[in-house]
């Protein structure tokens, strides 16, 4: 018998990695180019050449027991070093090693921070709608995902519902800006007000509220949009960062935290963060993907690509009559399902090859998600498809 908190697991696994899977079988029998499938954030951009030549010239030119082996559980102390000093370069910090951890991705990154700050019973809150998984990484180690909701219009947090959310038990808030899955991302006013209340509750509660920041979309913003960094709002921020999108290395499983000097007992927290990466079974980032990305640090991925894309998606499902909250940041479009049960919306959409995600998934039921780091092709070959749906419904 499997353990009773898997059966859960199994019972509500992502509806996302189930639609993606579905989309291969229907891609084998219909051919891959008459299926338009946006249910996975898979990035459809290469990496940038500068990857691959670090990858060539590391392998030739470096010492393999280095490349390949053991280090620190917390990475590389030169990569460490190398990417604190890119985000001094950044945000005017004063990061060193000691505040980077290495991770396996961003999600690997708040697995390690929730196995180093929760105990059974503490709360974790999160803007709905929210990655799917937030709730299975806070159930990883029986702490409590609660929902707070956000404005139905523009889904910027709603800041008095956060302030009634907060009890003695809660222990991390997550913020994801841009933000998956709407695309939206949070105001400098938004995250001013968001700490003002962590403030007034660690005092008026006598606790530690800490912020862990999910920034695999950091750089993914357009038309001049800011995104903010959020240490510069509240000390006890931990920030947690993938080259998944950055760079288009989403199956590397790379990434780090932040971990600043400003945490609440933030010696202990850089310990024990080092000895969960080690006992969660990572043991360390992979080896040659630190030492790749340490060589990458400037580079970039085509933010005109997904530019391109969102703007054709959006002005077209718009004009065909469909109400869509207007991405400033990601790859995600964010659209009100026609029916109130979006699940019948996305069953119908099947029918016309197009795979969307219900918004259910993300806690916010009546709309649905499209992944638009497809190939342009693929979306000039849904809208046909999102025409007669419009009509149909």
């Amino acid at each position: 018998m499997i353990a009773d908190k898997m059966v859960g697991f199994v019972r509500n696994s992502s509806v996302i990695r189930a639609m993606f899977e579905e989309g291969k079988k229907m891609a084998a029998e219909f051919g891959p180019e008459n299926v338009y499938d946006f249910s996975l954030g898979n990035p459809n951009v290469p990496a940038p050449a500068a990857v691959k030549e670090a990858i060539t010239d590391i392998l030739e030119h470096e010492d393999p027991v280095l490349v390949h082996g053991y280090m620190s559980n917390s990475g590389y102390e030169d990569v460490r070093a190398a990417v604190a000093e890119h985000l001094n370069g950044l945000y005017g910090t004063s990061y060193a090693a000691k505040n980077i951890l290495m991770t396996v991705g961003a999600a690997g990154g708040m697995n390690v921070f929730f196995k180093t700050m929760l105990n059974p019973g503490d709360e974790v809150l999160t803007f709905t709608p929210y990655f799917v998984e937030y709730r299975s990484y806070a159930g990883n180690y029986d702490g409590v995902l609660r929902e707070v909701p956000t404005d139905p219009v523009t889904f910027q947090p709603d800041i008095e519902a956060l302030g009634a959310a907060i009890t003695e038990r809660t222990k991390i808030l997550i913020l994801n800006t841009p933000n998956n899955p709407t695309g939206v991302v949070y105001t400098r006013e938004t995250l001013a007000r968001i700490a003002d209340v962590l403030r007034k509750k660690q005092a008026e509660l006598g606790t530690a509220i800490y912020i862990f920041s999910d920034e695999p979309y950091r750089e993914l913003a357009y038309d001049g949009v800011e995104v903010p960094w959020i240490p510069d709002f509240y000390d006890n921020t931990v920030v947690g960062y993938s080259y998944s999108k950055s760079l288009s290395l989403p199956g590397e499983r790379i990434g780090y935290i932040v971990m600043p000097d400003s945490l609440s007992d933030a010696e202990d927290v850089i310990a024990a963060a080092n000895v969960a990466n080690r006992i969660l079974g990572f043991v360390n980032a992979p080896s040659l993907m630190q030492r790749v990305v340490a060589r990458c640090l400037e580079e970039k991925t085509d933010v005109a690509y997904y530019d391109r894309n969102r703007k054709l998606l959006y002005e077209a499902l718009t004009e065909y009559g469909f109400t869509c909250a207007k991405p400033d940041g990601a790859f995600y479009l964010w659209v009100k399902s026609p029916v109130p049960d979006e699940k019948e919306f996305v069953a119908e959409a099947k029918k016309e090859h197009i795979l969307i995600v219900p918004g259910s998934s993300f806690g916010c039921a009546g709309w649905v998600r499209l992944a638009y780091c497809v190939s342009y092709e693929t979306i000039q070959g849904s809208l046909p498809g999102f025409r007669r749906l419009a009509e149909r419904f």
